[in-house]
């Protein structure tokens, strides 16, 4: 009997073993399903806390509506009643001191049109004129393995990068921007430039790409985002599930492959499916080669932080669901999200909850993680006195710390993933990476590599 084992049980796990059990069940197979978990509950960065009245998400807290399109997971797990869509509002980048709007007519902080540049209150007139040299610039050199910091200043110029873009973009893929490809960022700002020779002018054409369904960008569920790893768990009935099981090294075994786990325990299998960060994937194996190309992977740091205060959500800034931070030396937070205000069920009375987000790019960060929870905490009351001005006493809170654990593709990334699978397909056939530390950060990103690596293994059962 074949035996196909998934170490790993986030949502990149649990996508590719949903895909394999329902193979098995198709086609009646009496292939071995194990899926391997170190920790007590399944769901990876995935992790929803209840306190008090509130809803919180130590990890993702939603998933990008436009990814998920033509997707099928919501529909087989039975999740269309549970969906709900984050409350459309205006983000705002702080700045001089002050809350200032990112216009509403940009994509992640890159203007859509002339008049959104025009109207911006973050950029200098001067800065506006040298951002004007996007339309007749042309691209001579750049490709989309460049840096998309570099390929944005040369086109824009620095202070509409440095003021208005990067604090957004920099934000959403965790890096400095001068580190991140354009291919694994936003690739239609190369796409854009060569179609219509403006960057501005391509946002502008294809808008409605970028800013459909009335502000619904994102969703959730009813219960918070564990009804997604609960839905899979719960479909997974022909499947062995191991928590509490960390895998501690692989090693070949007469045309299979031995895994022993940090209890003691052990068991063979045909195929392997790595699941796991990098670094945590890399401590399996005594293959040199292996060891060399996981260390050019790179992770980044996160501290998450949440506030719920026992006054009304209305004491924040009307229309607006969160800021970003642009000056580091003004706060100590890279950006903050009015969650309580984005997500109504996160709040079932109105009260205010907001979720402070601490990144290693920030030159405060050595610092604060060092500290102990309740430093933490007293960091994220003096940010939010700061920005909002608001000197109530928490009525409950969450830390997360994701130390080395938010991965971080640098230029070098493609090149690095490329080496491992040969590495792998010669060396150890049968053992397969996936999952967001080669494959993609967002959660459709982790589902559809999950998937599409179970139907690699279907091909060679």
């Amino acid at each position: 009997m074949k035996t196909v084992l998934v170490i790993g049980g986030g949502v990149t796990g649990l996508s590719a073993m949903h895909e394999l059990n329902k193979w098995k069940k198709a086609n009646q197979s009496d292939i071995r399903l194990v899926l391997a978990e170190a920790s007590e509950k399944l769901g990876g960065k995935i992790q929803t806390v209840k306190e008090g009245g509130f809803v919180m998400e130590a990890g993702a807290d939603s998933i990008v509506a436009r990814k998920a399109e033509g997707m099928d997971f919501i529909q087989e797990l039975g999740l269309e009643k549970e969906i709900v869509y984050n409350a459309a509002g205006r983000s705002y980048i702080y700045s001089d001191g002050e809350l200032k709007l990112i216009p509403a007519d940009s994509v992640f902080g890159i203007p859509a049109s002339v008049e959104s540049l025009a109207k911006t209150t973050l950029v200098s007139a001067e800065g506006k004129v040298e951002a004007l040299k996007d339309f007749y610039t042309k691209n001579e050199g750049f490709t989309k393995h460049d840096s998309i910091g570099e390929f944005l200043e040369h086109f824009f110029g620095k202070e509409l990068v440095e003021k208005q873009i990067a604090p957004v973009l920099s934000g959403v893929y965790s890096g400095n921007l001068s580190d991140l490809t354009i291919a694994s960022t936003l690739p239609q700002v190369f796409d854009y430039k060569e179609k219509y020779g403006s960057i501005i002018k391509g946002f502008e054409e294809n808008r409605k790409a970028f800013q459909s369904g009335g502000g619904k960008k994102f969703f959730s569920f009813k219960g918070g985002m564990d009804a997604l790893i609960n839905a899979y768990e719960e479909k997974l009935d022909g499947a062995e599930i191991l928590k509490s099981t960390e895998a501690a090294a692989i090693a070949k075994k007469e045309g299979r492959y031995k895994v022993d786990f940090s209890n003691g325990e052990s068991m063979e299998a045909d195929h392997i499916v790595l699941c796991i960060p990098h670094n945590a994937a890399e401590k399996l194996f005594k293959d040199q080669d292996l060891k060399n190309e996981f260390g050019r992977l790179k992770n980044s740091s996160l501290i998450s932080i949440y506030v719920a205060y026992d006054i009304p959500d209305s004491q924040l800034p009307e229309d607006g669901t969160g800021f970003i931070t642009a000056n580091t030396k003004e706060l100590t937070c890279n950006a903050c999200t009015w969650t309580s205000r984005k997500w109504q069920h996160t709040s079932g009375n109105g009260n205010l909850l907001v979720r402070l987000f601490y990144k290693s790019s920030h030159p405060a960060f050595p610092t604060l993680k060092e500290m102990t929870e309740e430093e933490l905490l007293q960091a994220a009351m003096a940010d939010i006195e700061k920005s909002l001005g608001i000197t109530a006493k928490p009525a409950a809170s969450k830390v997360t710390n994701w130390t080395e654990k938010m991965p971080n593709y640098l230029i070098t990334h493609p090149e690095t993933v490329a080496s491992l699978e040969s590495i792998f397909a010669e060396n150890y056939p049968g053992v397969w990476l996936a999952g967001c530390s080669y494959y993609g950060v967002g959660i459709p990103d982790c589902i559809e590599n999950g998937g599409k690596t179970a139907r690699k293994i279907i091909e060679n059962l």
